[in-house]
């Protein structure tokens, strides 16, 4: 039985146009600097021992036709206009001997900040409620972050985001976001 657990790990993003909605797709990948990859889609789990590298480096890591394992956000639009982003969200707990969360969030009609704003608090309910503090979904990450930092369980949340307009000739146009998982 093989088993693969990421030692390493990269945050990359994407935005592509094209008159076709897949071509528009493989744009957003290229833009992310991971299309020549076989992706497969995985949960939101980011292992205990696992460091975050910069993308420049993660991207020496992977080679053409390799299959890699990335958590992804997608969102795609040909309406002229139409806002749209794609985030994934991070949520490290204090004790390394733990895992975190990531989250994939998209959305129409919401800025780049928002949607990443939103899906960091994804990640941080995830990860609170897995560590059992007290949450309230009906309350934003910063309101409650203050009370989950004084605890020290949770150390560090963030995001990685994409956003754009639809193209204004009806072109289709996708944005993505993804962690890329490394052996």
């Amino acid at each position: 039985m093989y088993t693969f657990v990421p030692t390493k790990y990269f945050l990359t993003k994407g935005v592509g146009v094209h008159k076709d909605r897949l071509a528009s797709f493989e744009l957003a990948l290229r833009d992310a600097g991971i299309q020549h990859c076989n992706i497969v889609q995985v949960s939101s789990i980011i292992p205990p021992t696992a460091k975050r590298i910069p993308r420049s480096e993660g991207l020496k890591y992977i080679k053409p036709g390799q299959i890699i394992f990335v958590v992804l956000s997608r969102n795609e639009t040909n309406e002229p206009n139409r806002l749209i982003a794609a985030s994934v969200g991070l949520a490290i707990p204090q004790d390394k001997s733990m895992y975190g969360y990531l989250s994939e969030y998209h959305a129409y009609g919401m800025t780049g900040e928002k949607c990443g704003e939103y899906a960091e608090d994804l990640a941080a309910y995830m990860l609170a409620s897995t560590l059992g503090l007290e949450f309230d979904p009906e309350k934003s990450y910063d309101e409650q972050k203050e009370q989950w930092l004084i605890s020290g369980k949770i150390v560090k949340t963030s995001n990685i985001t994409q956003s754009a307009e639809g193209d204004k000739n009806g072109n289709w146009t996708t944005v993505i976001a993804a962690a890329v998982f490394l052996p």
